[in-house]
Parts: structure tokens; C-alpha cells; sequence
């Protein structure tokens, strides 16, 4: 009989694909705001209310759950929204396991790359340096703090948390964002571009997924992202060069985006590089790991995708 896994933030790029992946050796949930699926099962994070029934003989949970980062001006109430769709739908998670007095083997949770700052340094980060001191960071602090929980708690067998790289997808996130105006000759770099991007494929961060799932020795945090570095720059050059189109705008200036993003500027404009040497350790091997970011562009963008 197959394990059953639930996973949260069903409506994002990662959850339906990352299902597809898993559901061969497992029987797959979802908890979702409005139930379309006959797998699906709904939960109401500011009334603190969800579908008990989705628990049942549950082994596993993914928490993808979490309002996108970049979707909007950081407001006081976006903040707060950012946060609170992290950390609250956890709790609600949280108690109602024990409730219920389940035991899970394990709950995986995301997390993001920003744990370490929002800052550009010629720094390698690994899962043993201390959190940054911004907002972004605050915010991967509490939802890792609120995955703990489950193992503090003695809900969980262990708790992986997944301190996601930018995903790359030709359906959604940044490279949905920058290939249109690219496609149309309007695309450059931002800021200096010398920002670093730390990025992953949304294949191998499935994958990472996948291996928290099954690897019953991992536990803690990982960093998931490509063992290549890139900048914000040689990005948008190699999406340019994988469409044929020629860059010939100027960097876009460090005061338009302050100007039309406010703080959240900061995070497009700032980055550093993170090792994914923790989690190759494990034995887990990147599917894109090229000597360059073109190939995994390519199976992307292009129509004769590379499999």
C-alpha cells in the first residue's frame, strides 16, 4: 500500500509538477483554498479551519504553501500576508496533527535561499552560516522556525527544510517575467547586474523534493541550488542569447526600481552565491548541472526541449 503524501500550495509551479513526479510510489493530497480535484481537500488559513479528512493515515507533508515574494509592493499588510501564509498555515498544520495524535516520518518544508540576506558578496553561503538581518531573511527565519516545530513537538521523525534557489519554469516565476520583454527587444540587466542569481531548474528542484521525501537520512536544511553560478546579467544575456535576440538597453537604473517597487527592490537588485555541496553529499545528482546556464535554458525555451 502506497504512503500518502499532503502537500501544501497547491496552486503553485512546483506542487502539480512535483506530484507528477512522486505519484507513482505515492498516494498524493493537496490542500487547497478551493477544492478542484477529487484530491484535493480545503483549508482556510485565516480562520485557522481546514479538511481534517486529509490527514487521515497521512506519512508525509510538503509545505509549499506561501504568498509569492515578488508578486507585490512590500506594504505593511503585505508583509504581514508574507509572513503570516508561511508561518500560520504551518501552525494550523501543526495543530491539527496533534489533534489528531499523528506521528509523521517526515514534514518537508520550503524555504528560501534569502535565509542568508539579501546582499551581493563574493561570499560562498553554506547551511552553516547564521541568518541576514533584512526582512526577507526574517521571514525564511520564522517559516523555518515553525517547520521545527513538527520536530520539536515530536510530530515529525524529521523535518527537511528546502532553502529554494529562483526557480526557472517556462510557466511561471522570473523567467516568465523576463523573456517577454527580451522577446521584444526591451530586456536588460538590472541595476548593476552584477547581483548574483542563485537559481535551480524547476526539474531538479522536484527532484530535491523528491529525495527529501525518500532519503530517510536527511534531515535539516539544504540549500537547493544549481552547484553554477550566474549573475543578473549573463541571466538575461543567455535567455537573449537561447531566443536570438539582440540586448542592446541599458541596465535598468537602481532608482526606477526603488522607485516602482519600493523595498522590494532590494531583493532584485541584491544577491550572493550559496554551495549545493550539502545536499550532493547525499549522493543527489543535478539533472542540469551544464558547464554553463545555456543548456538548461534551452529546455525551457526552446521547442525541441532536451529531456
Amino acid at each position: 500500500m502506497k504512503e500518502i503524501v499532503l502537500i501544501t500550495g497547491a496552486g503553485g509551479m512546483i506542487a502539480r509538477k512535483l506530484s507528477e513526479k512522486i505519484e507513482k510510489d505515492y498516494t498524493v493530497r493537496f490542500l487547497t483554498r478551493k477544492k478542484k480535484h477529487d484530491n484535493d481537500f480545503e483549508w482556510d488559513i485565516k480562520n485557522g479551519t481546514m479538511d481534517e479528512s486529509a490527514l487521515e493515515n497521512v506519512s508525509h507533508i510538503i509545505h509549499l504553501a506561501g504568498a509569492n515574494i515578488s508578486e507585490k509592493r512590500w506594504t505593511k499588510e503585505r508583509k504581514h500576508e508574507l509572513i503570516s501564509s508561511r508561518v500560520d498555515s504551518a501552525g494550523l498544520l501543526l495543530n491539527t496533527v496533534k489533534k489528531k495524535k499523528i506521528k509523521l516520518k517526515s514534514f518537508i518544508s520550503a524555504s528560501g535561499i534569502n535565509y542568508y540576506g539579501t546582499v551581493t558578496t563574493e561570499k560562498i553561503f553554506t547551511e552553516n552560516d547564521p541568518p541576514g538581518n533584512d526582512f526577507l531573511s526574517e521571514v525564511v527565519v520564522l517559516w523555518e522556525r515553525a517547520a521545527d516545530d513538527f520536530k520539536e513537538q515530536d510530530l515529525a521523525e524529521r523535518v527537511v527544510k528546502i532553502r529554494t534557489a529562483v526557480v526557472l519554469s517556462k510557466e511561471d516565476g522570473a523567467l516568465k517575467k523576463m523573456v517577454p520583454t527580451i522577446k521584444y527587444g526591451i530586456g536588460s540587466a538590472l541595476g548593476s547586474g552584477k547581483q548574483y542569481m542563485p537559481w535551480i531548474h524547476i526539474d531538479d528542484i522536484c527532484s530535491v523534493y523528491e529525495a527529501a521525501l525518500k532519503n530517510s537520512e536527511m534531515d535539516g536544511a539544504y540549500n537547493a541550488v544549481s552547484p553554477q553560478d550566474t549573475t543578473n546579467e549573463n541571466l538575461t544575456r543567455k535567455i537573449a542569447e537561447v531566443l536570438k535576440k539582440p540586448l542592446f538597453m541599458p541596465n535598468v537604473p537602481t532608482f526606477v526600481l526603488k522607485l516602482i517597487f519600493g523595498e522590494l527592490a532590494d531583493a532584485l537588485l541584491e544577491g550572493s552565491r550559496a554551495s549545493s555541496q550539502k545536499i550532493q553529499n547525499t549522493g543527489f545528482q543535478f539533472k542540469f548541472k551544464f558547464p554553463d546556464l545555456k543548456k538548461a535554458l534551452q529546455n525551457l525555451l526552446t521547442d525541441n526541449q532536451t529531456k
